[in-house]
C-alpha cells in the first residue's frame, strides 16, 4: 500500500468489485480499452479470482479522502527481466482536478519501488490523445507504433507503445511530483 497526503493506492478487495465493474462498463472507459464489450458479473468475478493466484499481475484501487476514484493495473510482471506492463484509468467522471497525476505518480512509485521493476511499458490507441500526453508527461518515451493492430469500432486501430525506466523516473519524478510542497 502506498499513501501520500490524502491519496492512497491499495490492492483491490472483493468489496470493490461492484464499483470497478461500474467503471469498466462506462462508455467513457470502454472507449479506450482493448476489450470493449459490456462485462458481466461472472466474467468480472473470474478476473478477480485469477488475480489471487497470479503472481504476474496486481490491481490497485486509487482513493482520495477514502473515495475510490480509479485503478492501476500492473500486468505481465517479469521478475527475471525486471519488466511489467501497466494500465490505468480514473473511473469517477467528477474526480477532483489532479487526480490522474496523483494516480500516475503513486502507480509508478509502486511499480519501481514496491515491485522493484526496472522498466514499465504502456500502450494507448493512437486516437487516445489524453493517454499519450499523460505518458509523455510522466517521462515515458515512445518505443513502438503498431499499425492497424487492434480491432476497435469496426476497424483496426494503431497502437502506440511507451516505456519508462526506473532511472528515468528517479530523475524526472521530482518535477512531476503532485505531493511536493
Amino acid at each position: 500500500m502506498l499513501e501520500r497526503s490524502q491519496c492512497i493506492l491499495r490492492p483491490v478487495k472483493r468489496e470493490d468489485l461492484e464499483k470497478l465493474l461500474e467503471w469498466r462498463n462506462a462508455d467513457r472507459i470502454r472507449a479506450y480499452m482493448y476489450t470493449d464489450h459490456l462485462i458481466g458479473w461472472e466474467e468480472h468475478a473470474a478476473w478477480f479470482e485469477r488475480l489471487g493466484t497470479n503472481d504476474t499481475a496486481r490491481a490497485l484501487l486509487f482513493e482520495v479522502n477514502d473515495r475510490p476514484l480509479g485503478v492501476v493495473n500492473v500486468t505481465r510482471i517479469d521478475r527475471l527481466n525486471g519488466t511489467c506492463h501497466w494500465g490505468f484509468y480514473i473511473g469517477e467522471a467528477d474526480a477532483p482536478k489532479g487526480s490522474g497525476t496523483a494516480l500516475g505518480y503513486l502507480g509508478l512509485e509502486y511499480i519501481f519501488g514496491t515491485l522493484g521493476i526496472r522498466k514499465v511499458t504502456g500502450e494507448a490507441f493512437a486516437f487516445n490523445e489524453a493517454s499519450i500526453a499523460f505518458h509523455r508527461r510522466l517521462g515515458f518515451s515512445q518505443e513502438g507504433h503498431f499499425v492497424r493492430h487492434v480491432m476497435k469500432n469496426g476497424s483496426y486501430q494503431d497502437i502506440l507503445s511507451f516505456a519508462l525506466f526506473r532511472d528515468q523516473w528517479e530523475a524526472h519524478k521530482q518535477q512531476f511530483n503532485p505531493f511536493a510542497p
